[in-house]
């Protein structure tokens, strides 16, 4: 029953970063937009459309795991979520604090992101379906 609790919890943590980049997307689209610079503003809204991209990756995550020909391991779970706080955190927090040198951290969280897909194409390819 762990195991399957476990997927269950990659569904629930990808939809609460869904609902969170739809409230995200709305503040940057009503709360920021007479705020910030245009370029800034567009920075914000990719940081929100990657998390939503890679929160729907989560739950597609969890959804695949539950299939018992398939052997998921944790780890494109532990990518996707490091590389959403990362990425899009970073994306978020430039805008609203003006500190441009944090760009400069995006791309890990990029990396993260893409080795959570590597991981996942990896696990399906190990797994005896």
């Amino acid at each position: 029953m762990w195991i399957m609790d476990r997927y269950i919890t990659w569904i629930i943590v990808g939809s609460v970063f869904a609902a969170l980049a739809v409230i995200f997307g709305a503040f940057g689209a009503h709360g920021l937009k007479s705020k910030v610079s245009v370029e800034d503003l567009t920075i914000f809204e990719t940081g929100v459309r990657y998390q939503m991209y890679h929160a729907l990756g989560i739950i597609l995550l969890g959804l695949l795991a539950m299939n018992p020909n398939l052997n998921i391991s944790p780890l494109p779970f532990i990518f996707f979520v490091t590389g959403i706080i990362v990425f899009s955190g970073t994306l978020y927090l430039i805008p609203l604090t003006g500190l441009r040198w944090m760009g400069a951290i995006t791309p890990i969280g990029g990396f993260a992101l893409i080795l959570g897909w590597v991981f996942l194409i990896y696990n399906i390819l190990n797994s005896n379906y």
